[in-house]
């Protein structure tokens, strides 16, 4: 069986893993493509610099695409074994991140949102870090330290700024007012370092207008795309039964696993959020909503007791991931 395969332990299951990525990325490495960023999309302070380097060089975006992804899936796999979110030892988030992300084909190039994930991962293991922890001040602070840089190089990252004040409250048992304000401390530093770098600049007006069109200009690539939509469809089909797993599971799970996957639903509640409400958010964000679906799906997966029902499951998800790679092909989803 695949999956059986697939969630086993050692090194042949990371050389699957790494396979798998290459091929779902293999024909935008054939036919590389840049991404069609609206005005100020590919303007944010830290990403301007790195997409004036790289927007002649499609093949190289899409390398460091599926390079992020493939990192992005390994600090997936670290919070999974530090934190023991997931009751069986597997690999299989890292896998299923892979696969979603495999998945949304427009996305296979350099964007600023992949170098704001790997931010928001640091910041999810810094702020899991502070439970049963008797000094977490420095994990609070690295939390919204990285966030913030995070939000410099993709600025609607912004939004999740409040998922980590309520993540205090979830985490720590009695959150104390110096707790809030690390956090809030250790996010404010990097912007207030980008706004003495504009001041002495003279760019405050144009950044102010960059981070206009970042949450104004109105962005939609579901409008009409209905194998996009499928394929959203289909992951939240998946969530939901994730979720109900989850739900059946909770009263069984250690103390430390239910408030951590409390941590991952508010990240996913406040990424919806954003992405209903934010009107230049769209296919992107997908990328930030599909890093909790990762542990929520891969738990269900390791923890139905059904082998038919567990494979049936992954192969939907395996086929939708590789049905978008064909649909690309035959050019049926719009980039």
């Amino acid at each position: 069986m695949i999956l059986k395969f697939l969630k086993s332990q050692g090194s042949l299951v990371n050389i699957a893993y790494l396979v798998i990525a290459v091929l779902l990325w293999l024909q935008s490495l054939m036919v590389p493509l840049g991404y069609t960023f609206f005005e100020g999309e590919g303007k944010d302070l830290l990403y301007s610099p790195i997409y004036s380097v790289t927007q002649q060089l499609p093949l190289l975006q899409v390398a460091l695409s599926l390079a992020i992804v493939l990192f992005v899936s390994f600090l997936i796999q670290q919070i999974n074994i530090s934190f023991s979110l997931i009751k069986v030892r597997t690999k299989l988030p890292a896998l299923v991140f892979i696969l979603l992300v495999g998945g949304l084909t427009p996305m296979h190039t350099l964007h600023p949102l992949y170098l704001a994930a790997i931010l928001l991962m640091l910041s999810i293991y810094s702020i899991f870090s502070v439970f049963n922890n008797p000094e977490p001040v420095t994990h609070f602070f690295n939390a919204g330290l990285f966030l913030s840089i995070g939000s410099l190089f993709y600025f609607n990252l912004l939004a999740l700024l409040p998922a980590l004040f309520i993540a205090v409250s979830v985490l720590r048992r009695e959150p104390l007012f110096r707790d809030y304000f690390a956090l809030f401390i250790g996010f404010l530093l990097p912007w207030l370092f980008a706004f003495s770098y504009l001041f002495f600049t003279d760019r405050i007006v144009e950044a102010i207008t960059i981070f206009g069109d970042n949450i104004l200009t109105p962005v939609s690539h579901f409008s009409k795309n209905y194998l996009l939509l499928g394929y959203a469809g289909i992951i939240a089909l998946l969530t939901i039964i994730g979720s109900f797993k989850m739900l059946q599971l909770y009263d069984s799970s250690k103390v430390s696993t239910r408030k951590y996957f409390q941590v991952l639903f508010i990240l996913f509640v406040f990424s919806m959020f954003s992405f209903a409400l934010v009107p230049a958010t769209s296919q992107e964000f997908l990328i930030i909503l599909f890093i909790p679906v990762s542990f929520l799906i891969a738990n269900l997966l390791s923890s139905i007791t059904s082998t038919f029902w567990s494979e049936l499951l992954f192969s939907l998800l395996l086929l939708a991931s590789a049905f978008m790679q064909v649909a690309r092909y035959f050019d049926f989803v719009k980039v």
